[in-house]
């Protein structure tokens, strides 16, 4: 490695190579789209939900604006609302117990496995009681949650499954994608995703016709046909020229996971031997590697060593949701949830992106290996 690789910053995330590889393509298909004059809920948007269907294996596909709309619409969509309450996770971007609140519901927060960072199910038992309606478990950087167990404790309760895939397109469990197993799957395009567009996206899948339905309601403002309303609803699309983009990137993305992987198995051999641990990785299943974050019982001090390298990275999450201000009136405190707080301080995410070069990842590793 020269001195001047050795220099260079290396980014959390690099996202303009795509961009340039997909420019030529990207820019004949606005002019396509502007030629049109079909900008919302045109030709791309039908495309793309009918070719995500194939991809997944679902029945329905239905875009929304984001993917925080997609949890809130899902629920809507099954009928969850005031007085009910939501089993998730407190290890996630807060946009997932967020729409929960949305709705008017009470987020219930679940302990995680110390391995997966996924929903612990012994921990989701614990949780059920009379007013608990859904079971909302997250794929969290790109590891899919134990749906087989989670699935079976919600039949047993009669509980609706939403899955937050966020961070997890294309991630597989049991013969399944992430998104397939439960009620409504829910995804987020927001460019640092697996699949991801150049600005906000999302979508929900479904295999229920009547859900389908309610959902091509509430994403249009509540309108069963132009003019004509029958409830509230939202304006939550996602707009033609970002369905063109994900309909490209979407050709493409065994081939992105595929490079994401490499990286991953790359740091797995490079940091083997340390006294860390490394991402686990699903006994039958794919991981899709969204983000590559690791323990570490010296956290801190990795973070001071790779800000000071010029090495970009990433604390998620420094502080579990059950514990964030806003849920201060649900009465959580430091410890009920003790793997949770335990990641809080352990976990760091390192640089990862199908384009990384194998320098940039020998240059993190040995950083990494300074401190021991």
């Amino acid at each position: 490695m020269s001195s001047q690789q050795q220099t260079l910053p290396i980014p959390y995330l690099r996202l303009h190579n795509e961009f340039n590889a997909l420019r030529a393509e990207w820019m004949e298909m606005i002019g396509e789209i502007g030629l049109s004059g079909a900008f919302i809920l045109g030709p791309n948007v039908r495309q793309f939900e009918q070719e995500v269907t194939t991809y997944l294996g679902c029945t329905h596909a239905v875009s929304v604006a984001n993917g925080t709309d997609a949890i809130e619409l899902s629920l809507r969509a099954l009928g969850i609302g005031p007085g009910d309450k939501v089993i998730t996770s407190p290890f996630t971007f807060f946009a997932t117990a967020e729409a929960i609140s949305k709705v008017g519901a009470t987020p219930v927060f679940a302990d995680i496995d110390p391995d997966s960072f996924t929903l612990d199910p012994v921990s989701v038992k614990s949780k059920i009681d009379r007013d608990v309606k859904a079971i909302l478990p997250v794929h969290i950087f790109g590891h899919p949650a134990d749906m087989g167990v989670l699935s079976s404790i919600a039949g047993e309760h009669g509980l609706h499954v939403i899955e937050d895939g966020a961070q997890a397109f294309g991630a597989i469990q049991g013969g399944k994608y992430a998104g397939a197993h439960g009620q409504c799957g829910c995804f987020s395009f927001y460019p640092t995703k697996v699949l991801g567009c150049y600005g906000d996206g999302g979508l929900i899948t479904t295999d229920s016709d009547q859900v389908r339905d309610r959902l091509l309601r509430l994403r249009n403002h509540g309108a069963s046909s132009p003019f004509m309303h029958d409830e509230l609803g939202y304006n939550s699309r996602l707009d033609e020229i970002q369905a063109a983009l994900l309909r490209i990137k979407l050709r493409k993305i065994e081939q992105d996971i595929a490079a994401r992987i490499r990286v991953a198995d790359l740091y797995d051999e490079q940091l083997g031997d340390l006294p860390l641990r490394r991402p686990s990785r699903p006994g039958n299943g794919r991981h899709v590697f969204n983000l590559y974050t690791i323990r570490h019982p010296r956290r801190d001090m990795l973070r001071a060593a790779l800000k000071e390298a010029n090495i970009g990275h990433s604390q998620c999450y420094p502080l579990g949701l059950h514990l964030q201000a806003v849920y201060s009136h649900l009465g959580y405190q430091p410890g009920d949830l003790p793997v949770t707080d335990l990641l809080c301080g352990e976990t760091l995410s390192l640089p990862i992106f199908p384009d990384m070069h194998e320098e940039e990842i020998e240059r993190v590793s040995e950083v990494i290996k300074r401190l021991g």
